[in-house]
């Protein structure tokens, strides 16, 4: 009813008793983190107006606010000794505001801005040792950088921490220490563009952690540093960490446990340090949203569409649920989740293996209209969450298939497989994708009626190929990439990811980037689409959509329409306001139910003029 969310913190007994709830708000009760001893818990909640540190003792009583950080906190761990927390909290730099006007903004550097967040050179982000007993707080990081994760050593003598870079471009982050009084500060990587999520090993010798080297690359690999005078070390390859987070090391510091991407699922794995040898731990048709080490094993939630959303613990192998957090969910229509694969062109002139999700109502047989969603990314895969998509079971429910491809482009199947779509957006996953389609309506899965929708990469693509094939039905395009050129400028991170994608960094070439761009070609587009766009979209700029909806709908009776989300981002569809996200869920239900019985397409306007001059 308010148009909001809250979030409780919930407590979930290894051993299968009953889950408690520890907090109620009001507001977002976030990142829990226990006490060394087990005995408080410390969180982040805004429940006072502004997100602030909290701690909890678990024998009883109530929570109580330790410190006040004026622009909020951010992130928190405790010191080994549980005297002390560990935050990062935000700082107002920049310019005075004039009098009954907001302060210009003013930028010297990039990134200059970010999704969700807006202007950026207006704060800074640093590490704070917070004194839980009396509330006082120590500032450890300063300068024009933003402090972005971090851990403690096990013996409390250290900090390692991940910092943007100095400089001209600020998108890069490296790993740096310093002791935990916030003296001698030393920079640990050199050599890679990003570096997340530092863990210790129990001897405080090593320091494991996910990175990539190519700025914009969305493949993160496990890396290991020895610590304090190592130089990073790749750990394997051709293995995408999932959660940089469930990074953790086994007894012995030998191996590591994490959660890593692998086709298109999330696996549980222990990787050894020194050999590269990986051990499957959890598998399954599934994605896995959270992960944490605990006494018993390790818990995590596991996403697929098929089921809500729950905690599962796994101990020597075994995994069970813990409590049921969602029973309304068994009232719903039953959807089954099927992996299948499709041989389709490979670019090269051979064919190839590629995979993909169907997803549809539980006994259904016979031709159904098929819904293809195309992932974002495109260096992603098939993303299996609820948020994001509570479309599908809608349509689902209704007699609908939905089809989500892996397609070339896809992270998770090797580094090859990722990046050969780089420079080729669209060339080669259009004919893959109308491929597998061709398989489904061959087998008798699905008819004539199709349907496309996507978001971000997959509103490109969705895009694309209205604009060089008639085979959809109708189409719905979130938040795009509808022109490189232009893009490669607006985006928050546009000038170092274009180059990248478009295979000419360091340089954009603009050549190139309008070769790629469905703009070039939306208006031979006779399919029925719907635009759907964040308006504050920093990550996809509204301007992508609105090039699109205005090109389309000038170049002939095409029906189009463009919908904008006032104050949301390019998260709109899983992590905007209620409303919003009902709204959106709602306008794709419908458009495409709308028009995919539609037979005679439109006449493109050109073509209307020049039969009328004849």
């Amino acid at each position: 009813d308010a148009n909001d969310y809250v979030s409780s913190i919930w407590r979930f007994p290894a051993d299968g008793a009953a889950p408690m709830q520890l907090t109620r708000g009001p507001g977002m009760d976030t990142s829990p983190r226990l006490s060394p001893d087990g005995k408080r818990l410390a969180f982040l909640s805004d429940r006072s107006g502004s997100t602030q540190v909290y701690l909890l003792d678990l024998a009883g009583g109530e929570a109580r606010q330790v410190g006040q950080f004026a622009s909020g906190a951010s992130a928190l761990r405790w010191a080994p000794g549980g005297k002390t927390l560990f935050v990062t909290a935000a700082h107002s730099v920049g310019p005075e505001a004039p009098v009954n006007a907001p302060a210009p903004e003013v930028c010297w550097k990039l990134p200059y801005k970010s999704d969700d967040v807006g202007y950026l050179l207006a704060r800074e982000i640093h590490l704070h040792a917070l004194d839980v007993a009396s509330g006082e707080s120590v500032q450890l990081t300063r300068g024009a950088f933003d402090v972005l994760g971090f851990a403690p050593s096990p013996n409390g003598r250290h900090i390692a921490y991940v910092r943007t870079r100095d400089g001209k471009f600020a998108h890069c982050t490296d790993l740096w220490v310093c002791d935990v009084d916030g003296t001698r500060h030393r920079r640990l990587t050199t050599n890679l563009s990003t570096v997340v999520g530092p863990c210790w090993s129990g001897d405080g010798t090593r320091i494991a952690f996910a990175g990539a080297v190519r700025a914009g690359d969305g493949e993160s690999r496990a890396w290991v540093l020895a610590f304090p005078s190592g130089e990073p070390r790749s750990l394997d390859r051709e293995m995408e960490v999932a959660d940089a987070d469930s990074m953790s090391w086994n007894d012995g510091d030998d191996s590591l446990t994490l959660v890593r991407a692998w086709h298109g699922r999330h696996q549980v794995v222990h990787l050894d340090v020194d050999s590269g040898r990986l051990k499957v731990l959890v598998d399954g048709d599934r994605q896995l949203c959270a992960f944490t080490r605990c006494a018993a094993g390790f818990a995590y939630a596991v996403d697929t569409p098929t089921r809500p959303s729950e905690v599962y613990i796994c101990h020597e192998g075994k995994e069970h649920q813990a409590g049921s957090l969602n029973p309304w969910w068994d009232e719903r229509t039953p959807l089954v989740l099927e992996s299948r694969k499709f041989q389709v062109p490979d670019g090269k002139g051979a064919t190839e293996i590629i995979e993909g999700w169907l997803l549809r109502k539980e006994g259904v047989t016979g031709a159904q209209p098929l819904l293809v969603d195309v992932h974002g990314g495109p260096a992603s895969y098939a993303l299996l969450d609820y948020d994001s998509n509570v479309f599908w079971q809608e349509l689902c429910s209704r007699g609908w298939t939905v089809l989500m491809l892996n397609a070339v482009g896809s992270s998770s199947f090797g580094t090859e497989f990722c990046s050969r779509l780089s420079g080729h957006w669209g060339k080669l996953d259009l004919p893959q994708y109308l491929s597998a389609i061709e398989s489904l309506r061959l087998d008798g899965t699905c008819d004539e009626r199709v349907a496309i929708v996507g978001k971000s990469y997959g509103g490109y693509f969705t895009s694309w190929a209205i604009g060089h094939t008639d085979r959809f039905k109708c189409a719905v395009v979130m938040a795009p990439v509808g022109n490189v050129e232009t893009h490669y400028g607006t985006s928050d991170g546009g000038y170092y990811a274009d180059p990248l994608y478009m295979r000419t960094a360091p340089m954009f070439d603009r050549h190139k980037a309008r070769e790629l761009s469905p703009l070039q070609f939306i208006e031979q587009a006779t399919t029925p689409t719907l635009f759907l766009q964040g308006k504050e979209d920093e990550r996809c700029p509204k301007c992508q959509s609105e090039e699109l909806f205005v090109s389309l709908y000038n170049a002939g009776d095409t029906p189009c329409e463009l919908v904008l989300y006032p104050d949301e981002g390019h998260s709109f569809l899983g992590q905007g306001r209620p409303a919003c996200r009902v709204d959106a869920a709602r306008r794709i239900v419908d458009w495409v139910c709308r028009y995919v019985n539609a037979g005679v397409k439109p006449a493109r306007r050109q073509e209307a003029h020049a039969e009328l001059v004849r």
